[in-house]
């Protein structure tokens, strides 16, 4: 695999070369979290975030914002752009290095969705390109668009949860990931396997079975710009969104798939698994990628069942109700291990699309252009990382907290909170130490 190959499809994050003693900033990342949970029961001692609090927009912005032309034009773009990639990954280059599928998925819309969704709200529900194949095959076949049958509510975000977990299964594992047939062939699939339940379930099947509109739209749940329980477009505080503590099946797992496999690829950088791990090997990688998942999954229920025994609930209750609050950790850990890369390694996808077929175009004047690492100095890529995965766990704590108050009486709640704590402050740690271990 060409070098170039190597940094696109495995370790999709952080710079070795930062500015920072790794055990001052993992003990200042734990103190932190310490210290913001103490103020916390000393100073928040009643329900401040209402899932229906919010400024209303202007009528006039709200209207613009909920226009249907912009969303026709999305959709028509995204498709256009879903199929140029397919077309480019199957008879483009064949190299990852002159190839713009692979830096295309996995760096421009992959990690670029992550911003999109939290600055702007749930765009690829708006734009989904599936939405719009799914629109023209229920025409052809007089299918309605809703459905033959309701979706499952007990599946919940399972689908989303199995698909995520496959996707960063072939981002981080196998070793020609990045190779543009395979990158075109996951495309087409992936396509084809929920177009599939779509024709069953109708629409309804892309916000929880689709992994990447599910992802999104979760993420959205954090975009200062949101919607009210009675449908009006509103300004908010952005914890607001992560209120409603509604079970949600499936959930939990979205959440710890997401923070997991991060935290994977964090450890796949260290020097103790470049050591002694064969980067080459399917089985060590996919054991890994389940031991980081696994063990995130265990941390946050081992952490409910002590909050459900400290406060009386049944312990089938908590973790459905709070696995909300884990999106912020989702969140800083992204941020954290994928911000260098998406501004530096994201430059390949402009370079590339200048000449997407190899054919000596240069449509957007960027042909043979390289990447300037320069862009983004270590000593900011580092503030960004430290501060990106504790203000997240901050973040995740004050919803966690909030949520109890609303649920739980004042001392059972504070008394509650003390496991999830203990928890945040672990994650804190380890994904400072996965992170400025490299």
């Amino acid at each position: 695999m060409s070098a170039a190959g190597h940094v696109l499809a495995h370790g999709l994050g952080g710079r070795t070369d930062l500015p920072m003693d790794g055990l001052t900033a993992i003990a200042g990342g734990g103190a932190a979290i310490a210290a913001s949970f103490l103020a916390l029961t000393i100073a928040w001692r009643r329900p401040r975030l209402s899932p229906d609090d919010g400024r209303p927009l202007p009528a006039r912005l709200a209207r613009a914002l909920d226009a249907r032309a912009p969303v026709v034009v999305g959709r028509a773009l995204a498709l256009v752009a879903t199929a140029l990639v397919v077309v480019v990954a199957l008879a483009g280059p064949r190299t990852d290095q002159g190839n713009l599928a692979p830096w295309a998925l996995f760096v421009t819309f992959w990690v670029g969705l992550v911003p999109a969704s939290v600055l702007l709200g749930p765009v690829w529900r708006r734009v989904n390109p599936l939405r719009s194949l799914h629109a023209g095959l229920c025409a052809l076949t007089r299918t309605p668009v809703r459905g033959r049958r309701p979706y499952p509510r007990r599946l919940g975000y399972w689908p989303a949860a199995a698909w995520l977990t496959g996707f960063v299964w072939f981002e981080l594992v196998p070793p020609d990931r990045s190779d543009p047939r395979r990158v075109g062939l996951l495309i087409l699939g992936y396509a084809l396997a929920n177009l599939v339940p779509a024709m069953v379930y109708g629409t309804s099947w892309f916000g929880r079975g689709d992994g990447f509109e599910a992802y999104s739209t979760l993420l959205a749940r954090m975009c200062v710009i949101g919607r009210r329980g009675d449908g009006v477009l509103v300004l908010r505080t952005p914890l607001t969104g992560l209120m409603r503590g509604v079970p949600e099946p499936g959930l939990v797992a979205v959440a710890c798939v997401l923070i997991g496999s991060t935290g994977f690829d964090g450890i796949t950088r260290t020097t103790y698994w470049r050591d002694n791990v064969d980067p080459n090997s399917l089985g060590a990688g996919t054991l890994g990628l389940a031991a980081a998942i696994g063990g995130v999954t265990a941390l946050y229920l081992g952490a409910m069942r002590a909050t459900a025994a400290l406060t009386g609930e049944r312990p089938a209750l908590p973790p459905p109700r709070f696995a909300a609050t884990l999106l912020p950790i989702a969140l800083g850990y992204t941020v954290a291990h994928y911000f260098s890369f998406f501004l530096l390694e994201g430059q390949m996808t402009v370079i590339l699309a200048s000449d997407p077929l190899g054919t000596g175009l240069n449509l957007l004047g960027s042909a043979g252009r390289r990447v300037d690492y320069a862009a983004v100095p270590p000593g900011l890529t580092a503030l960004v990382q430290v501060n990106a995965i504790v203000l997240g766990h901050i973040a995740a704590t004050i919803a966690a907290h909030d949520l109890a108050l609303r649920t739980q009486p004042p001392g059972r709640a504070v008394r509650g909170q003390v496991p999830v704590a203990a928890a945040m402050i672990t994650l804190t740690c380890a994904g400072l130490f996965a992170l400025l271990s490299g």
